[in-house]
């Protein structure tokens, strides 16, 4: 091993150019964006090329910027698998570490956890939330939920399940709402309460999507109000704070409840999907089998459709 190897600055300049740039690549490290900044010019200074091609708010790589990161992910991600390894050699037994999305983990998978616990009393299941869509799982996680087009080259991964998207809100937010008639000149006036998917690939399933998806026009001027995660927006549309383009399987028990409503009966496929990712040194453990066949079979009982969203019509 080259001891030369300046690995500091190597995994600073992959970080930015997978979240890119280097305010995102600082957050995510736990340090300063200056800090890496450092990193990055001293690496490509030891090189004698430039690897970034920095703009205001992105940076993007050099074609051998580009070469040197995806080798470095490669190369990190088969060392984080190796000890991931290791560590579950030890731990395999009986536990079980699963992240996901903050709002899948509060609407869906924590109202679940009871009935995996009967189900698997030999496994102790924890969750822990995670925002991301790395090609890696985070180092105390051993499977993962993932929300997006299932681009996850670095990971086994299998289908979940599909979502509907339409709009909801509280009862008392549009007339006539239990009648399923409002129009979209309804929507004058009111907020519209909106996810943010930072940067996921695709189109994002928002309120654009859905009008494009159902042949509607949203009216040109409308107020919105934007949350990081979608139990939020979830919580501000039962608080009546506004009207939210709803996630089937995340807003299903609040419909069930009464809590929200929907006022339209358009509904719009999603192009994301629920993915369930793990090591693919990992995905025979026992303990990930049963969770990935307690989980699919939540789904079945549930009625979410189990199809990714390019094999429906």
């Amino acid at each position: 091993m080259n001891s030369n190897l300046p690995y500091v600055a190597l995994r600073a300049f992959e970080m930015v150019v997978r979240k890119s740039g280097f305010s995102a690549a600082a957050d995510e490290l736990g340090v300063s964006q200056s800090a890496v900044s450092q990193h990055v010019k001293m690496l490509e200074t030891w090189l004698g090329a430039e690897l970034l091609i920095r703009g205001a708010r992105r940076s993007a790589p050099t074609s051998e910027g580009r070469v040197l990161a995806r080798t470095v992910e490669e190369s990190l991600g088969r060392i984080d698998e190796v000890c991931n390894d290791i560590r579950r050699k030890k731990y395999r037994n009986n536990n079980l570490v699963v992240c996901c999305p903050p709002g899948f983990a509060f609407t869906w998978l924590f109202p679940r956890v009871l009935d995996f616990d009967l189900k698997h009393p030999e496994i102790s299941l924890s969750i822990s939330t995670d925002t991301t869509d790395d090609s890696r799982l985070p180092d105390n996680a051993d499977v993962g939920i993932r929300y997006g087009l299932g681009e996850f080259s670095g990971l086994y991964s299998e289908h979940l399940m599909s979502e509907e998207i339409f709009p909801v809100c509280a009862p008392h937010m549009l007339p006539d709402a239990s009648t399923r008639e409002a129009k979209a000149e309804h929507l004058q006036g009111l907020t519209l309460l909106m996810d943010e998917y930072g940067n996921k690939s695709g189109t994002p399933p928002d309120w654009h999507f859905w009008a494009r998806s159902c042949g509607m026009q949203l009216p040109s001027r409308t107020r919105t109000r934007s949350f990081a995660q979608s139990n939020l927006v979830i919580q501000a549309a039962i608080q009546g704070l506004g009207i939210a383009m709803g996630r089937g399987p995340l807003v299903a028990q609040a419909l069930k409840d009464g809590k929200l409503v929907r006022p339209f009966s358009h509904c719009a496929r999603s192009p994301y999907s629920y993915w369930l990712v793990c090591p693919h040194s990992a995905h025979e453990y026992p303990q990930l089998q049963s969770f990935f066949l307690w989980i699919q079979n939540q789904t079945a009982e549930a009625g979410y459709a189990t199809q990714m969203p390019s094999d429906l019509t």
